[in-house]
């Protein structure tokens, strides 16, 4: 029998077409008790700081995500003036989790490179006016059934 370690292993490799570069623990899970983000190891196996430690995992939501920044999502949550407190704190917070890295999504407060980065990390911080920002404007939501299981 598969531990639940080897489980969360297959289906995050059925996620994202791969195996993770880093270490990873399940920080979010989707209603159905799938894996929905990952927090990555702050470094890959050799040693080097990873870029991006929350990775949303959920193809329902990378999706939605993916066509929110196709249709100019970063230049829109950049622009929008509400949004430029919580855009800099966002950046700070995600910013001391990689000692100071500019890294993926929240290294340079004056530029939003992911805004998959940035749902990942909000959804696994327990939200942000950020991830509301992107769930609203995405029509991100849950799939049913659940992206995570084997089809045949």
């Amino acid at each position: 029998m598969a531990s639940s370690a080897d489980a969360d292993a297959q289906a995050i490799r059925r996620l994202i077409g791969r195996d993770p570069h880093a270490g990873f623990r399940v920080a979010v899970r989707c209603p159905f008790g799938a894996p929905a983000v990952i927090e990555n190891d702050p470094r890959d196996a050799r040693g080097y700081p990873f870029p991006t430690r929350e990775w949303l995992a959920c193809r329902a939501l990378v999706t939605a995500v993916s066509r929110l920044e196709a249709r100019g999502g970063v230049r829109m949550l950049e622009q929008d003036p509400d949004m430029a407190g919580p855009l800099a704190d966002a950046h700070a917070r995600h910013q001391a989790l990689h000692e100071g890295h500019r890294v993926a999504g929240a290294g340079d407060p004056d530029h939003v490179k992911c805004l998959h980065a940035h749902l990942a990390f909000a959804l696994a911080q327990g939200g942000s006016p950020v991830g509301d920002w992107i769930m609203e404007r995405s029509g991100a939501a849950w799939p049913e059934p659940c992206c995570a299981e084997e089809t045949t």
